[in-house]
């Protein structure tokens, strides 16, 4: 397609693993000499034929991408599945051992904090030299240089060499020049992590505007699902150098925190399951959990949730209660739902209770909690008696209220519906 910025065909980066070469420059010559005369390398261990010592891996193993105009791609996955070693082959800081990259028009990057600053220069020289780098002459540099450092909030100290500045002002200054020098795409990899939460919200902002309004394309990695959904209109998930999702943005969350392997299975058995500390489970031991009349536990937001407790007190006279937090499945918090007191605890007396939840307020989507029973004391005061550490799953299907419901701009919950003053 003629709006295609970035084009891979077959890309493969191999690393060795373990020790590579004789240590020592006398030993790298020796095992030179031996090849060249085709000797046994003196230098190996006994019983190894090779000349060269070490395993090894693909980094990247046979990827293709195409990547388009004003596109602003998250880019997600486990550490070492390769997001940093493909924006490395994009950048060229490193050469691919197979394949092919072909790309249309410059490139602004921050692979790490500094990327690309000389410590012994001022923050302006800096600015002037990545433009240069980038292919801008001066005069294009001076007209956005006012811009720049107002944006990077450094302009007291923009004649202080960088060596003096702090991981902040670092990302501060790197993003301001990434951002505002002209280049057609923009390649972050979780530098934003080191900004406060002001800057980066403004960061975001801006990766937004260059992609909407200035067409400019951004290929963003990070670790931090709320700034992918915020910024990213698709996702690219990697996992062992290999694109396993390439989509919908939700989709590739789903896929990267493992949705694909949830179980809504309706019971679980407490009995072994580990608890937070060697208290829980003395004064009252929880059996199991099940979700009444399913067959999994999924679930229409019109529906109750209604879900059964086994447990067996070992102490009498405790005022007995239940409450769990809801978290959605990028580990984001929902909201806390806690009963009253349900029961007066009978020591050695096996109980059964049944509760019910109302989840029409979440939106569609796969949920979790962990479940807590607390007991009240002489003072009002809540205390854990036990609390399974075991995820329980659910999953909230779509009706038609939620239809159009976009959760990168509206999150988990649905409010009460606005009425007009009168309606009944």
């Amino acid at each position: 397609m003629s709006d295609t910025v970035i084009k891979i065909e077959g890309l493969r980066k191999q690393y060795r693993l373990g020790t590579i070469g004789g240590g020592t420059l006398t030993a790298d010559l020796q095992s030179w000499w031996a090849k060249k005369r085709g000797k046994e390398d003196p230098n190996t261990k006994i019983g190894t034929n090779c000349a060269e010592t070490g395993d090894s891996f693909y980094a990247i193993d046979g990827i293709d991408l195409e990547v388009h105009k004003g596109e602003t791609i998250g880019i997600i996955g486990a550490n070492g599945a390769g997001k940093s070693t493909l924006l490395k082959l994009l950048c060229r800081v490193t050469a691919p051992t197979e394949g092919t990259i072909r790309m249309k028009g410059r490139i602004a990057s921050m692979l790490e904090v500094g990327t690309g600053f000389h410590p012994e220069l001022t923050g302006r020289e800096n600015i002037y030299m990545n433009g240069a780098i980038l292919g801008m002459t001066k005069s294009e540099i001076d007209s956005k240089i006012e811009e720049i450092i107002d944006f990077s909030e450094c302009r007291q100290f923009i004649d202080t060499p960088v060596k003096r500045y702090s991981s902040g002002m670092y990302v501060k200054l790197a993003f301001a020049v990434a951002a505002h020098l002209d280049a057609e795409i923009m390649i972050m990899d979780e530098v934003l992590a080191v900004g406060d939460v002001k800057f980066q919200q403004k960061c975001l902002g801006k990766m937004e505007n260059a992609a909407a309004g200035e067409g400019k394309t951004v290929l963003y990695v990070s670790h931090n699902m709320a700034t992918i959904r915020q910024l990213c209109n698709r996702c690219i998930v990697l996992e062992h150098g290999k694109i396993v999702f390439d989509g919908d943005v939700e989709r590739g969350i789903e896929k990267y925190v493992g949705l694909g392997n949830v179980d809504y299975k309706p019971f679980y058995d407490f009995s072994d399951t580990k608890r937070p500390s060697l208290d829980h489970g003395r004064t009252l031991f929880v059996h199991s959990l099940t979700f009444e009349n399913k067959q999994q536990a999924v679930y229409s937001s019109l529906e109750k949730m209604i879900f059964s407790i086994e447990y067996t007190p070992n102490v009498d006279d405790e005022n007995i209660g239940v409450y769990f937090s809801v978290v959605a499945m990028d580990d984001s918090p929902v909201g806390t739902t806690f009963s009253g007191i349900i029961d007066n605890s009978k020591k050695g007396v096996r109980t059964k209770k049944t509760l019910e939840f109302d989840i029409a307020n979440l939106v569609d989507g796969t949920y979790y909690f962990y479940l807590d029973i607390f007991y009240t004391n002489e003072f009002g005061t809540f205390n854990s008696c036990d609390h399974p550490m075991e995820k329980v799953f659910f999953e909230v299907g779509k009706d038609a209220s939620t239809s159009q419901w976009n959760k990168r701009y509206f999150g988990n919950i649905k409010l009460p519906s606005l009425k007009l003053v009168g309606q009944k």
